[in-house]
């Protein structure tokens, strides 16, 4: 088993510099200080240099926002749906049940995205075809 740096688990403790987390993720070191300055995934730690450290939680945030970005998803309901996810993993009762009902809303909100890029990928395929054919 490995961890999300591809390490085995013994050293999946082991923070991680921005430029490897950036790495892992896809993401630019220009996006990730911005995840950072509007406060939307903060880094766990700081070095004594002032260097962020993520941890595995963090990397994890960031890659679940990686899926969300070219769904069109705003900042605003990046967090909202990062608060949520992160609740459940503690909530129970009806705690438990509001969440997975806002839960079950981005769910809806993900797959009307899903529906618009499927439309437009077959219309690329449509416009592709069309052009192959002359």
């Amino acid at each position: 088993m490995t961890d999300v740096d591809g390490c085995p688990p013994s050293t999946a403790t082991k923070p991680l510099q921005i430029g490897r987390v950036a790495e892992i993720t896809g993401l630019s070191l220009h996006t990730l200080r911005h995840y950072d300055e509007v406060d939307l995934v903060r880094p766990s730690a700081r070095s004594e240099g002032g260097f962020r450290l993520y941890a595995e939680d963090d990397v994890e945030r960031l890659l679940l926002i990686r899926r969300m970005k070219p769904l069109g998803f705003s900042l605003e309901q990046m967090r909202e749906l990062l608060d949520v996810v992160g609740a459940l993993a503690s909530a129970s009762g009806e705690d438990d049940a509001a969440l997975r009902e806002r839960l079950a809303g981005y769910v809806v909100l993900a797959e009307e995205a899903r529906a618009r890029m499927l439309e437009r990928v077959a219309m690329a395929e449509e416009l592709l075809g069309r052009l192959r054919s002359r």
